[in-house]
């Protein structure tokens, strides 16, 4: 047993039943009753993210499938939390990959059971390796550690005691380091985003380092390079849980409305059957894919960004036909219908989105074919 399987290992749940119905059970009865408050920014369920940890949410990375359909399954309740979920599980999967001992023996544990929740600073790193941002946060050595400071707009799941994972670039050398961050640091500050189009109760804040000391032990991986590559692929076939849960919750609305509208619905040119048909493709793939997270091929990464585009265009395009099967009453504030419309273009446009998912494949393409010249 590796150590950090028996750090994992000492995160006791009770597990009479399956995972999935575990957590699926405290989703639709805890945060049912709280989705829209979550969507409008007057909740942050983290009572519900701390029930959902003791229930062993956040430790299931043994087999990357049983973390996925774990968050798809909070996602046919909430997309706000099953963006939190991910947030929460992506932190954990930095810790646990990492080769910092001392880093795993103070973060794994709290952060795997859910007593300590936190989410993940890598949408500016990711965009700044595909050219898209520069990296915000900068860095210098200094003794114990490194001194960074700079700003990240967005970073979700956070709070005062919350903990998140980013990179910044060391200022001498161009080095670039993974590490842990510390929102109870009093030289960090987090200041509340403007109001978004949904999820706004999801702990997302712009984070400001102002020469925030980190030791040696927060360092997830220096260089940061090979470490982002190993974990990349578990980054994104993660993601799939949210798009999997919503186009589910999709084809039930459409599901719901068919006694009182089939006679006029079956005009419209997509059905719950479609939407059905294709969720079941995506989540066979993405359940192939997920159980060798760390495959190196190029051909296996090309298809882990592959899924993660479709899954997108197919949770927006889900969530669209759902509004029209529901019409009217899908239009409602209290209806979940709309809110499920909103939450589909964050699945689009979250990191990586849709532009840049379309943008790495072409790179990619190119860089074959460059491979392939020589």
């Amino acid at each position: 047993m590796t150590a950090s399987a028996a750090l994992l290992k000492e995160i006791v749940v009770d597990d009479t039943e399956p995972l999935v119905d575990r957590i699926g059970a405290i989703a639709r009865r805890e945060l049912t009753p709280i989705a829209l408050e979550i969507d409008e920014g007057t909740i942050y369920p983290d009572q519900a993210l701390h029930n959902l940890g003791d229930a062993g949410a956040w430790s299931a990375h043994a087999d990357l499938r049983d973390t996925i359909a774990g968050i798809s399954v909070i996602g046919e309740t909430c997309g706000s939390t099953a963006f939190m979920a991910w947030c929460q599980n992506t932190l954990v999967w930095y810790i646990l990959n990492s080769d910092n001992a001392a880093l795993k023996a103070k973060y794994l544990s709290a952060t795997a059971s859910g007593k300590t929740l936190g989410g993940t600073g890598l949408s500016n790193p990711m965009k700044s390796f595909f050219g898209i941002e520069k990296l915000k946060l900068k860095g210098k050595r200094v003794d114990g550690g490194y001194l960074v400071r700079g700003a990240l707009p967005w970073v979700s799941n956070l709070g005062p005691d919350h903990l998140f994972g980013t990179i910044f670039e060391v200022e001498d050398s161009g080095e670039k380091v993974m590490f842990i961050a510390d929102c109870a640091d009093e030289n960090l500050s987090l200041t509340p985003c403007k109001p978004f189009l949904a999820m706004d109760g999801t702990g997302t804040y712009a984070v400001q380092f102002r020469d925030v000391f980190i030791p040696d032990e927060q360092v997830l991986a220096a260089p940061a390079m090979p470490f982002v590559k190993k974990i990349r692929a578990g980054f994104i076939l993660m993601q799939m849980g949210m798009g999997l849960g919503l186009v589910r919750d999709c084809v039930a609305i459409m599901d719901s409305v068919k006694p009182s509208l089939a006679h006029v619905n079956c005009f419209l040119p997509q059905q719950p059957e479609d939407f059905a048909g294709l969720l079941a493709k995506m989540e066979a793939e993405t359940m192939m894919l997920a159980a060798t997270p760390y495959e190196t091929s190029n051909d296996y990464w090309r298809a882990v960004v592959e899924l993660r585009l479709r899954a997108g265009d197919a949770a927006v395009a889900a969530a669209h036909a759902a509004m029209l099967h529901c019409g009217a009453r899908g239009y409602l504030k209290s209806h979940r219908a709309q809110r499920r419309l909103r939450e589909s273009y964050f699945v689009a446009i979250v990191t990586p989105a849709t532009k840049q998912l379309r943008k790495m494949l072409a790179d990619n393409a190119r860089e074959q074919q460059g491979d392939g010249a020589h």
